[in-house]
């Protein structure tokens, strides 16, 4: 899964789309563009978040008098959806909570108003926004989106074993890799590790480790460079954490979860979007330990964050692995509308959005002039969670919290300061590193063996795209 947080969600099938029968708009039945409105499609598909989605629509209408129709759209279904639309000749208007990959895809295929994402930023002031949410969010000179919240994949680790153990924070390659032997033990693994070929979480586990070693997809030629020193370590790395250190079989973003939450793995790699889980906030994702029965948030009370992790070849220029959600206006759209229902998103309905899943939507449009922080200040007095409702603030202590706010200061990921935002499309929808990380984490490929095939099929993605 795209963002690691859409677990069990009803999916739109794209035959439905296809034939008008998204039931999920406010007005009309269409997935396309609606001649007295415009129609925005939102890949926040779970019923809380799109019924909020819808919330702020109506107020929208209400101030403006433009009619919205919001549709539901699945976030696996999406490059599918997209298709049929364009073919059909019914995008929508907007579309939200695109990934940066989504986005990439989408432009691929010229479908996107890149003249009215830029309107929008210069009419909220480039300066409101983090720079490395801008840098991400452009190809050039082009502003492809206009990024609204980010998420980041993050270490979660047991601080009361590393103390115990007289362990350093996990910061490092070789604090994690030592960490991992040290706390792996009967009825104990020191870590659990994605391994799903069929799943972009595992992707995202390698591609956060890689970064901190200045394992890059490709250098500034566009050359492919999985092949590099860098990325040599951190498939020996990854290869090692998965096949010693793991739980044994295919891990999942759900199996994932649930080893740490039982209290039998003393790390886990996952996103921010864990954080209310973890703190017991959701009874469907309950932390299970047998000291989280008598306190919910025990778990979360004893566990600390790393949120990228050095490796012996880093320069110290890297970031963190993260994930920016933002709106784009199609290549058909009612522009004039379009521009000012994204605008109203980000500045009157920001604070309500974020406010949706405050521990994966980290605001990157920190207020509402250039240098105010009214929209940061907001979010750390949103609640988060569904059953349970509390400030991250109330449950996590103040290095924690340090941690998780900087994560939009410093978000990275491969190809796109390159220029070669092209190849992510690609790559996430085959699941290219995915495969090649699952067949080194259950040993049927060597470090050096997976990282030559990585590099073949990725150059093949290249090949494909040019």
């Amino acid at each position: 899964m795209r963002r690691s947080r859409r677990v069990g969600v009803a999916v739109l099938s794209a035959l439905a789309l296809a034939a008008g029968v998204a039931g999920c708009g406010s007005g009309g039945s269409s997935g396309g563009s609606s001649s007295k409105g415009i129609t925005v499609w939102s890949l926040e598909n779970q019923p809380d978040r799109f019924a909020t989605t819808k919330q702020i629509a109506a107020a929208f209408t209400k101030k403006t008098g433009v009619q919205v129709k919001v549709v539901a759209i699945d976030e696996q279904q999406f490059p599918q959806l997209i298709a049929t639309a364009a073919e059909s000749g019914k995008l929508p208007d907007v579309m939200g909570a695109l990934s940066l990959g989504d986005v990439r895809q989408v432009d691929q295929q010229k479908l996107l108003d890149t003249d009215a994402a830029a309107k929008v930023i210069s009419d909220l002031g480039a300066g409101t926004f983090t720079k490395s949410a801008l840098a991400l969010s452009r190809d050039g000179s082009r502003q492809l989106e206009v990024p609204s919240d980010a998420w980041a994949q993050i270490l979660v680790y047991r601080k009361d074993l590393f103390a115990k153990a007289g362990l350093q924070p996990p910061t490092t390659y070789a604090a994690l890799e030592h960490a991992a032997a040290a706390l792996t033990k009967s009825g104990q693994e020191g870590i659990t590790l994605a391994t799903d070929p069929a799943d972009t979480f595992t992707e995202q586990s390698f591609e956060s480790l890689a970064l901190g070693n200045d394992c890059q997809l490709v250098d500034g030629s566009g050359k492919i460079t999985l092949d590099s020193p860098q990325c040599a370590a951190t498939f020996k790395l990854y290869g090692d954490l998965a096949q010693k250190y793991s739980p044994k079989g295919t891990q999942t973003v759900d199996t994932t979860r649930a080893s740490y939450f039982a209290g039998k793995s003393a790390m886990v790699l996952w996103s921010t979007f864990i954080l209310d889980e973890l703190a017991g906030l959701r009874n469907d994702a309950l932390p299970t330990c047998p000291q989280c029965q008598s306190d919910k948030q025990w778990l979360a009370k004893h566990s600390g964050i790393v949120t990228d992790i050095a490796g012996p070849d880093a320069s110290g220029n890297g970031g963190g692995y993260g994930e920016i959600g933002g709106w784009t206006v199609s290549s058909t759209a009612k522009k004039s509308q379009a521009e000012k229902f994204i605008e109203y998103m980000m500045s009157t309905g920001y604070t309500k959005w974020l406010g949706m899943a405050p521990e994966g939507k980290f605001p990157v449009r920190t207020g509402p002039q250039p240098g105010s922080n009214q929209y940061v200040q907001a979010w750390s007095h949103l609640k988060a969670g569904v059953d349970t409702k509390a400030t991250l603030s109330s449950i996590y202590d103040a290095s924690t919290m340090r941690s998780i706010t900087g994560v939009t200061q410093a978000i990275a990921r491969w190809a796109l300061p390159e220029g070669q935002g092209k190849l992510l499309g690609p790559l996430v929808a085959q699941n290219t590193l995915a495969k090649v990380v699952a067949a080194l984490g259950n040993g049927s490929a060597t470090p050096s063996q997976a990282q030559q095939q990585a590099q073949q099929d990725v150059q093949k993605i290249e090949e494909s795209v040019k």
